[in-house]
């Protein structure tokens, strides 16, 4: 587990293997959705923000 790139003092499971970051629910959204990712199939990020899923609108 580690911390939100946009908010630090959040911590996190959902990590961009890619881009190597940790992201809280209030941020998730893929960072790279029309540019190739070759994690995207096993991606938690990828699928809840393709779902429309936990994000938060802060």
């Amino acid at each position: 587990m580690g911390h939100c790139k946009n908010h630090p003092d959040v911590e996190s499971g959902y990590f961009c293997i890619k881009h190597e970051y940790y992201l809280c629910e209030r941020c998730i959204k893929c960072g790279d959705v029309d540019i190739y990712c070759k994690y995207r199939t096993s991606c938690i990020i990828f699928f809840i923000d393709k779902k429309g899923g936990k994000r938060i609108d802060s």
